[in-house]
């Protein structure tokens, strides 16, 4: 049977469940597809090279990885985005101390401490090098949210009738004139306006869903 389209896109607490199995390649790899561009999008604008954010990528989801067989989602015990910061935080923290780098006014953050257990041996957070006036919570609610827009695009193009969706996207993401667009997919120049309409108004409400996710 075909999974419902909600399920397609699974929910942050359901996807945390299926992946206590570590058997399960499928939840696994779907999580990766949906946090790998968050975290390695985030380690990028610390300041990492392409090869030292590959690594902070691979290290964090090991670092869930292990995390998974006694992991509890416990809303109460602190947010799954500020555990999963947490986690990039102190990857990225290896990468600046395998260069050697001392910083002169370091990134701090307070380490949240109430949050989901450590493993052994793991730490708080160590102050990062980071460029003035950004911080990394900073940087990781903004790509937080591009990760979620991101994620209800995905949603979107499900629920749309695949030529809707490339009128949308030639228009707005192509930046197409709208009489191009009207030539090419034989409509009229208002039908691309419609469609710009309706298919911003279905992001829009599936970026709420998501943000009303308990995180």
């Amino acid at each position: 049977m075909e999974p419902a389209d909600d399920e397609l896109i699974p929910t942050r607490a359901t996807l945390l469940a299926r992946i206590k199995d570590c058997q399960d390649h499928s939840s696994w790899q779907d999580f990766f597809d949906t946090y790998q561009k968050l975290i390695f999008g985030v380690a990028i604008k610390a300041g990492l090279t392409r090869n030292e954010a590959e690594d902070v990528v691979q290290e964090t989801m090991i670092s869930v990885a292990k995390h998974m067989p006694n992991f509890t989602y416990d809303q109460s015990a602190g947010s799954f985005k500020g555990w999963l910061l947490n986690l990039t935080r102190w990857r990225i923290t290896d990468q600046i101390r395998k260069r050697g780098l001392l910083t002169v006014e370091p990134f701090s953050a307070e380490p949240i401490t109430n949050l989901y257990p450590l493993s052994p041996g793991e730490r708080a957070a160590d102050p990062l090098a980071m460029p003035a006036s950004q911080t990394l919570d900073q940087l990781w609610d903004a790509e937080w949210q591009l990760n979620l827009l991101e994620a209800a695009v995905k949603k979107v193009k499900l629920l749309l009738d695949p030529q809707k969706y490339q009128v949308f996207d030639f228009y707005v993401n192509k930046n197409w004139p709208a009489e191009k667009v009207a030539a090419t997919f034989g409509i009229s120049v208002s039908q691309v306006y419609l469609a710009k309409h309706r298919v911003t108004e279905m992001i829009a409400a599936e970026v709420k869903k998501l943000e009303q996710q308990p995180g």
